[in-house]
């Protein structure tokens, strides 16, 4: 891990050792419901934690070359000038899996305001008011 990974990650154990202490204050004097809420929110930092490992992960497994007798070489399967390019499959892979999970161009060109005809994510507009 780089060291605004390891920066990142001591800030999110930070918040959520805080919100943690937070929390057995509020179970201990305040409203209940209070306790239970920072309870949730001392959480979700350790998802941010979980996601620079992941990060990590990536980056490392793309920064690797592929093995001389592997296909395609240094560049990937696509060659020296292929889409692979210095990122190499793995970033390919990472990128044409995001752009999948994405919705139509309309989608992309209207600030996820409208849709197009034939994607699977339109969903029908009424015409009550």
């Amino acid at each position: 891990m780089n060291r605004s990974g390891r920066l990142l990650s001591a800030l999110y154990l930070a918040t959520s050792g805080g919100l943690a202490w937070t929390t057995l204050l509020e179970f201990r004097h305040g409203p209940l419901w209070a306790g239970f809420l920072f309870a949730a929110a001392s959480l979700v930092p350790l998802i941010g934690v979980v996601r620079e490992s992941v990060v990590t992960d990536l980056c490392r497994a793309t920064a690797e070359p592929s093995r001389p007798g592997g296909p395609g070489g240094p560049y990937g399967s696509s060659g020296p000038g292929g889409s692979s390019g210095p990122g190499g499959p793995g970033a390919d892979a990472i990128v044409r899996e995001e752009l999948d999970a994405a919705c139509c161009e309309r989608w992309w060109t209207s600030l996820g305001s409208d849709h197009d005809t034939t994607c699977r994510h339109r969903v029908p507009r009424s015409s009550a008011a």
